[in-house]
């Protein structure tokens, strides 16, 4: 779908986004005309007062711009409950979520780990959304006023973590750089692109690496980024790369020439930082993405950055910024790597299917009488939905890294896909 034929926002949105896109375009004429991608995205979506996730507009739910697994059923907190008591078990009685959203899935684990007889004693919530802070804080009072006093707000990661650490559709949201790969003119297949620019017009020249993972090739590194039109407007411009972090990540991948994608390194950052803070326990992360050969193969050359606004799916990430989610989908080949040189132990990865039964989603599902029509019916459906290949099962993963923890986790069984990474 293109943005064109998407729901036209009201004058205020329109307002909104105006007013970030003015200050898009004061950084882009700060920094010589070109902001790299990441930095669009991550003022995009978190620019103080004015992002998407920082502003006020509802974005889950069916008065928002998407559906997650929390806001579709109770069964999913309520099945990554019995997860989480693992690991309380085997290190600490702490909990840290990271990026809470509407504070529905911290609900359904408060109430289901109360249920259970197993509340931690600290429940710690990351979120960088003073907007979402509220609204979680509401929603735990009303829902929960008894345990209200557990559940303790964090500006940033404390120096040490001990216990169970989750996230769930968190690395998705974080800003993602842009690198597209081309033939380098020494190898006679051209390169310059599109049409979309003038590679000429760069002084600067762009890095060269040699590849022999598969075979040998030379390639050029161009990094998408955004600019400004003739006339002001947002627009797409490819500049050399000239990042040595980026120039890293990408030689570990062989992609074919004319090939464009995404390379996550404030996903590696944040893995990083949480466990060169980890004592003892696991993190968690649910998201919806692929291995890297998955990821990064030849017929995905585009990409998989999309777009959600009002629960329509498109590709123009320079659509009204602020009115929309920006994602890419999950490299968790990178996110595996990543949190073993840190010095994590691997511990897991498996499908969201998978892990949900292994934890149990089927025993809460038979514990209900099919005789209760009124309950059973929408459960069921909702069990669906969580773990068909068709919906939910598949597409979204389960890792986990961990340290000090000596049994293997539950939710990793059966349904091993670590060969996919």
């Amino acid at each position: 779908m293109s943005a064109a034929t998407l729901p036209v926002p009201s004058p205020e949105a329109q307002a909104h986004s105006a007013r970030l896109t003015q200050l898009i375009q004061q950084e882009i004429a700060a920094n010589g005309g070109w902001l790299p991608f990441a930095r669009y995205m991550e003022l995009a979506l978190y620019a103080p007062g004015l992002g998407y996730y920082t502003a006020g507009a509802r974005k889950f739910g069916a008065a928002g711009d998407f559906i997650t697994a929390p806001e579709l059923s109770a069964l999913f907190g309520r099945t990554l409950a019995r997860q989480l008591i693992q690991i309380m078990q085997a290190s600490t009685s702490h909990i840290l979520e990271l990026g809470a959203g509407s504070g529905k899935l911290a609900v359904d684990i408060l109430a289901e780990l109360e249920a259970l007889g197993a509340l931690p004693e600290r429940y710690s919530i990351l979120e960088v959304s003073a907007d979402l802070r509220q609204r979680q804080q509401q929603l735990i009072t009303e829902r929960l006023p008894h345990l209200a006093d557990r559940v303790h707000w964090l500006d940033a990661l404390p120096d040490e973590i001990s216990g169970a650490v989750f996230g769930n559709e968190v690395l998705d949201a974080l800003p993602v750089h842009l690198v597209r790969w081309l033939p380098s003119p020494a190898s006679g297949r051209g390169a310059g692109g599109e049409g979309l620019y003038d590679p000429v017009s760069i002084p600067a020249k762009p890095l060269t690496l040699t590849l022999s993972r598969l075979r040998e090739r030379e390639q050029e590194l161009w990094e998408r980024g955004v600019s400004l039109s003739d006339s002001g407007q947002l627009c797409w411009q490819d500049r050399p790369l000239t990042d040595l972090a980026l120039l890293a990540a990408a030689q570990r991948l062989d992609v074919p020439d004319d090939y464009l994608s995404e390379l996550p390194l404030a996903a590696n950052g944040l893995i990083a930082s949480l466990a060169q803070r980890l004592q003892q326990g696991a993190l968690l992360f649910i998201d919806y993405g692929f291995g890297a050969r998955e990821f990064y193969h030849t017929q995905r050359d585009r990409g998989t950055l999309m777009c959600h606004y009002r629960h329509y799916a498109h590709d123009d990430a320079l659509f009204l910024p602020g009115l929309q989610d920006i994602t890419a989908h999950v490299d968790f080949t990178a996110v595996a790597e990543a949190g073993v040189d840190a010095g994590l132990e691997f511990l897991g990865y498996t499908s969201q299917a998978f892990f949900l039964l292994n934890c149990g989603i089927a025993d809460l599902l038979r514990a209900v009488s099919p005789d209760d029509v009124r309950t059973y019916a929408p459960l069921s459906g909702q069990l669906q939905k969580l773990t068909s290949p068709a919906e939910m099962g598949e597409l979204f993963k389960v890792v986990a890294l961990g340290r000090g923890l000596d049994a293997p986790l539950m939710g990793f069984a059966r349904g091993d896909l670590s060969r996919l990474l």
